[in-house]
């Protein structure tokens, strides 16, 4: 149930904040006062679409914030969502700047508006007397007979193997496009693949040919180079000059240091002309070598610009790519066999689901339309008749019946509840109908703005027991005009305005007296009107 409702600078209200029992809490005002407002505040902080015209005119910000029960439904979406669900109440914010954007808090923890709008479903369930238009929605016409039928649960698990299906259908959809493609390009990308798994490719070798390939070009320049360089080193006498340098040391020690550093150079440059040597052995011109080495570049360099890559490296990732596709094709054929396999056994659980569904509705139906009908009599429609049609629709995750309300307020064959029942009518038959779905939808607060909208006399007045009837199990909060209604509830509310703020109070015994009064004669109260009005209220 809703506790407590805090409002500042929301609009034309300044700062509200008031309580509400359990039961039947009845809301009043006069045209324009600003029950509508209360009403959008509230709407607001379950998550409402939010926009800068919300915000008032004493601060940055608007803000709402709402103390309610907390149950089981609720504390598993907290808890789904890691916040806060400890104790046995839950405080919804919502902050609104002046620039529309807004943000929501459940426990003080920021939330999206999505998780608020998840909450708000298990809390409130606002009925405005516009959603008359909801008897033309197939959605809700079939949420309240299922409510009805007991089968909310059947429902979710058909749901579930729809939504269980349509994967498996999905699934099979793609991997048949990607056969049909594959197979479309399979002789392609096979010898695509052929071409550069028969070119035998090793990482790095374009490198190595390349160096290769220079070496043979310049082959006899090299040898030549080699020669002559070793043919000077050859010529270099410091063997000798190392020994005579020794030798005169005796005379000039410093000789002797110089005659080392000789030794140590001559070591090293014979190790080089060595290496020279080696090298000038190992240099060949081989025309043959070179033939081969230059094919076998011309190859990679024309597989690189065939397949738009500038590495070998890459030719190879490509390789692996094609043979991939080549292989994923030949592997599809079990695949989807598989998945044909499992289509027709999701298949064969969504329909028998949806025919046990569709039982069940058909079994309730009748005694829904008796118990609707027999309501909309208590409400002085004597001669109503109300009907409930099953037909054929798509299948979809609600099954495959499409339900359709029938009314008549004479008696005579029943047609279109949308096209045949006037505005008072249809106030009366979605009052029948949310006092129905209260019962098994187990909404722990229902909110009614002007349910009583074109009704008056002995048929407010039913109107009002049956609201209050409702007010027994659950908190049911009535905004009226009407004080045949107004003087049911448990508790009275006055909605008011003075210079453009709009306030909020609760009525103690006499003030009801004087609101009723007020409902019934209009600005001049009568003592009739007060005698009338304490008649109500004794009531």
């Amino acid at each position: 149930m809703l506790y407590s409702l805090c409002v500042s600078n929301y609009i034309l209200i300044g700062s509200l904040e008031t309580s509400f029992p359990e039961g039947l809490v009845i809301i009043t005002g006069e045209t324009g006062a600003g029950k509508s407002i209360l009403l959008g505040a509230l709407s607001l902080v379950l998550g409402a679409r939010a926009d800068a015209t919300m915000v008032g005119p004493l601060g940055e910000n608007c803000v709402v914030e709402a103390q309610f029960g907390l149950d089981p439904a609720v504390r598993e979406i907290l808890f789904e969502n890691d916040l806060p669900c400890e104790g046995d109440r839950l405080v919804l914010r919502r902050v609104v700047g002046k620039s529309g954007r807004s943000r929501c808090f459940a426990n003080d923890e920021p939330i999206p508006v999505s998780v608020l709008q998840e909450i708000s479903t298990h809390l409130v369930d606002i009925h405005s007397q516009h959603q008359t238009l909801l008897l033309q929605d197939a959605r809700f016409r079939m949420e309240a007979l299922d409510l009805y039928a007991g089968c909310a649960a059947l429902r979710e698990q058909c749901g579930k193997a729809w939504k269980a299906f349509q994967e498996v259908r999905r699934s099979l959809e793609e991997l048949r496009e990607r056969k049909a493609l594959a197979l479309r390009d399979q002789e392609y990308n096979y010898s695509r693949w052929q071409r550069l798994d028969a070119a035998r490719l090793v990482t790095g070798e374009l490198e190595e040919l390349e160096a290769r390939q220079k070496q043979l070009a310049h082959a006899g320049e090299i040898k030549e180079t080699l020669f002559s360089a070793d043919k000077l080193l050859s010529e270099l006498r410091l063997r000798e000059a190392s020994k005579l340098l020794d030798k005169t040391s005796k005379f000039l020690p410093s000789l002797g240091l110089l005659s080392e550093r000789l030794e140590s150079a001559r070591l090293e440059i014979e190790d080089i002309a060595s290496e020279v040597q080696s090298l000038n052995a190992r240099t060949e011109a081989s025309p043959e070598a070179l033939q081969q080495v230059e094919e076998r570049l011309s190859l990679l360099y024309s597989l690189m610009q065939k397949y738009g890559v500038s590495s070998v490296e890459a030719l190879l990732a490509e390789r692996d790519r094609l043979q991939a596709l080549v292989q994923d094709s030949s592997g599809m054929e079990e695949q989807e066999a598989a998945l044909e396999k499992e289509e027709k056994v999701a298949w064969k659980a969504y329909d028998a689901l949806a025919a046990e569904l569709h039982q069940a509705r058909a079994g309730a139906a009748g005694t829904f339309a008796g118990a609707l009908q027999a309501l909309l009599r208590s409400l002085e429609l004597d001669h109503a008749v109300f009907g409930v049609e099953l037909s054929s629709a798509e299948d979809s995750a609600v099954g495959r019946d499409k339900v359709s309300f029938l009314f008549s307020s004479t008696g005579k064959a029943p047609a279109d509840v949308a096209k045949t029942a006037s505005g008072g009518e249809l106030s009366r038959i979605m009052l029948s109908l949310k006092a129905m779905m209260a019962r098994y939808r187990q909404m722990p607060t229902l909110v009614f703005d002007e349910i009583d909208t074109g009704v008056s006399g002995s048929a407010a007045d039913k109107m009002g027991k049956m609201v209050c009837a409702m007010g027994a199990d659950m908190q049911v909060f009535a905004i009226t005009h009407l004080p045949q209604v107004a003087a049911k509830g448990h508790a009275h509310y006055l909605v008011s305005k003075q210079q453009d703020v709009t306030s909020v109070r609760a009525l103690n015994k006499e003030e009801r007296v004087q609101e009723l009064a007020r409902m019934l004669s209009g600005a001049t109260i009568t003592p009739a009107a007060v005698a009338n009005a304490q008649a109500l209220l004794n009531e």
